[in-house]
């Protein structure tokens, strides 16, 4: 095994020393019609959110303020969010938030990978020298101090290092799984295996990678270029990259924990309509395992200037309350019931309703009488009076999507479609 090789020659604080690249390119298909218009990471969350403001308000929360994200598929609604929410760095003190689109640099090609995405803009990389580059996932719901995982990274002495989490041992078979030894060298990588290797600490769960990686950054560059000249490459960290490197240079596993619990940290990939769900679900649990409240570690995002949420009618059988639920800026829940639901911003529910178990993303409009259970409503949907979605699902499948847990999805052309049928 090749020894470090590439010690960064600065010695000054890491996170000014650090580069983040977000890959924000993917098509996010498994997310069905939620991504038909935009970038998987432009997708709402948690009510007033979009999933890329978790990555970055991490950086910003880790003092981490030199940013690139790299976009591709359907990215107009992302770059506005970016250039509405995230200008407020200074570009005087060396700090930005920077979007690099895909632009054919080499070979006139688009992103073949997620290494390729980061091998097309070394020349960007390689022109502002920092010693580490820290390349995340723009679609993962998390709350991470980088920094932690940067020292921990200087002081094995590694390459790269890859931040991993322990997942069930029956879901892990989505995920990239390692092996790694007792001082946490990855000796092992295999990429969405059938039979994923149990973690010898427990043997119920697997150790799989978070898509956060650490380079020092002439190594990252070297790698890539090695790999750009590989016949047969899919040009991807988790399915070239690793597993190619673990047996020739030092690569490091960092896990991540919350160290208040003494337990996994939370992260979620919301990459399926199920696991999208689930996760806005989580956020409605009296101690929710992702602290939306932590003022330690605010959640930053876009603000539109909206009136405060409003609740009108209290008669009998009128009644407009939510319980166990999130509800938004410019919301007006008229004479109907919220129950374990989160309502996006600009959400109109007018009378006689009854919503349970829902995610209603931003500006849906739901006329009287509807009921709505266990449904995600895509943005700018108008639900026709006297609706009924949730209770049969076998009729919802004929005019929706149902996920294979039971979640009915709905957009705006399902319901034309649906409406033309009635």
């Amino acid at each position: 095994m090749k020894t470090h090789s590439s010690v960064p020659k600065k010695t000054g604080r890491v996170s000014q020393e650090t580069l983040a690249i977000i890959m924000a390119g993917g098509s996010g298909s498994r997310l069905k019609d939620l991504t038909r218009w935009h970038a998987k990471p432009a997708v709402p969350f948690g009510g007033k959110y979009r999933t890329i403001d978790f990555p970055l308000s991490n950086c910003i929360n880790s003092n981490i303020r030199k940013i690139f994200i790299l976009t591709q598929y359907k990215s107009h609604s992302l770059n506005r969010h970016i250039q509405r929410g995230w200008n407020f760095l200074r570009a005087e003190l060396g700090e930005f938030v920077e979007l690099i689109p895909a632009q054919q640099r080499i070979k006139e090609m688009w992103y073949r990978g997620t290494a390729d995405s980061v091998f097309q803009n070394l020349d960007i990389i390689e022109e502002l020298d920092p010693a580490f580059v820290l390349i995340l996932a723009g679609d993962h719901i998390y709350k991470m101090n980088y920094k932690e995982m940067i020292r921990a990274h200087m002081n094995t002495g590694a390459e790269m290092t890859v931040g991993c989490i322990e997942v069930p041992l029956e879901d892990a078979k989505e995920f990239g799984v390692m092996s790694v030894n007792n001082n946490d060298q990855i000796m092992e990588f295999n990429e969405k295996p059938d039979n994923p290797q149990p973690s010898p600490d427990n043997p119920e769960v697997a150790l799989v990678s978070m898509g956060i990686y650490i380079f020092n950054r002439e190594f990252l560059s070297r790698t890539l270029n090695e790999d750009e000249l590989k016949e047969g490459s899919s040009h991807d960290f988790g399915k070239d990259i690793i597993p190619a490197l673990i047996h020739r240079y030092p690569v490091s596993a960092f896990r991540f924990r919350n160290e208040e619990r003494e337990e996994g940290g939370y992260w979620r990939d919301v990459g399926t309509v199920d696991a999208y769900y689930e996760a806005n679900m989580e956020l409605l649990a009296v101690t929710p395992p992702l602290n939306l409240y932590d003022q330690r570690w605010p959640i930053w995002t876009y603000q539109e200037q909206l009136p405060p949420g409003k609740f009108v009618f209290d008669d009998d059988g009128r009644r407009g309350y939510a319980v166990d639920s999130m509800v938004s800026a410019g919301c007006i829940v008229s004479g109907s019931a919220v129950r374990r639901s989160i309502l996006s911003n600009n959400v109109r529910v007018h009378s006689y309703c009854i919503l349970s178990d829902c995610v209603i993303l931003p500006d849906v409009d739901i006329g009287r009488n509807c009921r709505l259970s266990k449904v995600i409503i895509d943005k700018n949907c108008v639900i026709p009076p006297g609706t009924v979605i949730g209770e049969d699902l076998e009729q919802d499948s004929q005019r929706y999507h149902v996920s294979p847990a039971g979640v009915v999805l709905v957009s705006a052309e399902m319901l034309k479609v649906a409406l033309n049928e009635v």
